[in-house]
């Protein structure tokens, strides 16, 4: 099935069905643990069985940044 609005290239085409595929995944929820987390808007994510809201990349749950962010916190709460 192709999307004819995205036109110029079959790298722009195959960009947009990665960050589409990304978009409508259901990610694992950091609260209950069950995959049910899925976007609601830009930057917006709710977990369906908990109700649990979640700040996060436009496309992705969590982006590098917020991953790194995630490791380096983990890491000064070990060196306490």
């Amino acid at each position: 099935m192709a999307n004819w609005s995205i036109r110029y290239g079959v790298n722009l085409r195959k960009r947009y069905l990665a960050v589409s595929k990304e978009k409508k995944t259901l990610y694992e929820c950091d609260v209950c643990g069950r995959k049910a987390v899925k976007r609601v808007s830009t930057g917006i994510w709710r977990c369906k069985h908990c109700g649990a809201m979640f700040a996060g990349g436009a496309y992705s749950f969590k982006t590098e940044t917020g991953r790194t962010v995630e490791r380096i916190l983990g890491q000064a709460k070990k060196g306490e």
